[in-house]
């Protein structure tokens, strides 16, 4: 048989309920879940947050399990792991690639010795 446990405006049915056996208490069993847990209060950028909440979703996990995961991981390795992929921008791999065909070409002004006469070179210009 069901129960319903109302207090105040929330009410709970005693099928998300267990026995603390000797105490004969009754706790919801989300209440114990929750008392594991703890809230961490971190400050970040308002658009690193927002970005770091999209990439999460986009990824179909909440940005807490991220931040979960990588506080498991830091724990369990004692390190703190951070890459960045490079990614350059479309402007950039053009320029890349122009500057690879005029190499292969012999296209280019004139080799220099030295640091200074590339600046004195670049100054002139």
């Amino acid at each position: 048989m069901l129960q319903k446990f109302c207090l105040g405006l929330f009410c709970i049915h005693s099928s998300s309920v267990i026995q603390l056996g000797k105490f004969d208490k009754i706790i919801p069993k989300y209440i114990l879940w929750y008392m594991s847990k703890t809230l961490l209060t971190v400050k970040t950028d308002v658009t690193l947050k927002r970005a770091a909440q999209e990439v999460a979703q986009e990824l179909g996990l909440p940005l807490g399990t991220a931040i979960n995961a990588f506080l498991r991981q830091f724990v369990r390795e004692r390190e703190i792991s951070l890459s960045a992929s490079y990614k350059p921008t479309q402007y950039l791999r053009d320029i890349l690639k122009e500057a690879e065909r005029d190499l292969k070409q012999g296209d280019f002004s004139q080799k220099f010795d030295t640091m200074e006469r590339l600046l004195l070179n670049l100054k002139k210009s």
